[in-house]
């Protein structure tokens, strides 16, 4: 009866984004821009990977999957975001903040794995070309993206039920734009250093798994690349890669901070930042790290919008 009490009986108010900032119009505006640019840039990136018959490769069909990631990513947090601004309300019932949570977690963590996949697919490509169409052929890496996902679900299981049973006791209001974990478990009056111990043992795992197979894979990159003879070669494995890295960069170091740093050094505001980081601009740069610095997706792009006049 405890649990249904504090738990049950009452919405919590996401304060979000708006309260913090001095123009929360314009804010809600470039918001909306950028959504929309996230939603655009991953669907033609999709639209054109799976079009072109060039692209049908296995690094192109991991981008689709990263694209595809990204695209429920921003969807799971930014409509509900700006409608509430729009309506002017505040609140978000505990289920929908249990399957915000849900979906968040399971997509951020099946892009951790994604990354380490696409990091594993460049090795094979550069250090083992020979054996590459055989061991990275569709079915190997239907096989590694189902894994990623379902990895990711793993996680999204395992927090969020402990989470959000937590009896809440304390004030309704996450200091947050959406329902993530450690804002949450702020809410609650009960002792949480067994969950904060789980979360950081979890992300451990999820973080340091994918992060020895992209040190791994880049390292015998690097030596491959470092032994190239063709200039042109080594210039295209370096580009390739570098995109990827950038992406990976960009990920891991906001999901380091959030889940693996020490609560005594967050605040909330510093918490909005990072998780706006990587929650709402990290899916508008990833298809634009890999499409404009990628030759056969800019050439698929010119030949889909160049069409040619049908012949009489």
């Amino acid at each position: 009866t405890l649990l249904v009490n504090h738990t049950g009986g009452s919405d919590f108010i996401l304060l979000g984004l708006f309260s913090q900032s001095k123009h929360p119009t314009l804010l809600c505006t470039v918001i909306f821009v950028i959504f929309m640019m996230a939603l655009t840039g991953n669907a033609i990136l999709i639209l054109l990977i799976h079009s072109n018959a060039h692209l049908h490769t296995s690094m192109y069909f991991f981008i689709s999957q990263l694209s595809a990631m990204d695209v429920m990513y921003i969807s799971a947090t930014v409509p509900k975001m700006l409608m509430d601004q729009v309506m002017g309300v505040k609140k978000i019932s505990v289920p929908e903040c249990g399957i915000q949570m849900f979906l968040y977690l399971t997509l951020g963590g099946s892009e951790f794995f994604l990354l380490a996949a696409m990091s594993y697919d460049r090795y094979m490509a550069i250090c083992h070309p020979l054996h590459y169409p055989v061991l990275m052929n569709h079915k190997i890496c239907f096989l590694l993206a189902s894994g990623c996902w379902f990895l990711g679900s793993v996680d999204g299981f395992m927090l969020t039920p402990i989470t959000m049973t937590f009896p809440f006791c304390r004030s309704r209001e996450i200091h947050h734009f959406f329902c993530e974990v450690p804002a949450v478990m702020k809410l609650s009056c009960s002792d949480t250093t067994l969950i904060e111990t789980l979360m950081y043992l979890c992300c451990v795992l999820m973080l340091l798994i994918p992060v020895i197979v992209i040190s791994s894979s880049y390292t015998f990159i690097l030596l491959t690349i470092h032994r190239m003879n063709s200039a042109e070669g080594r210039k295209k494995a370096f580009t390739t890669c570098s995109s990827h890295m950038t992406v990976v960069i960009l990920f891991y170091g906001a999901a380091i901070y959030t889940y693996m740093i020490p609560s005594s050094y967050h605040t909330p505001e510093k918490d909005m930042v990072v998780s706006f980081f990587y929650t709402i601009l990290t899916p508008v740069l990833n298809p634009l790290i890999y499409s404009l610095r990628n030759k056969d997706v800019t050439g698929a792009m010119k030949k889909m919008l160049n069409v040619e006049p049908v012949k009489k």
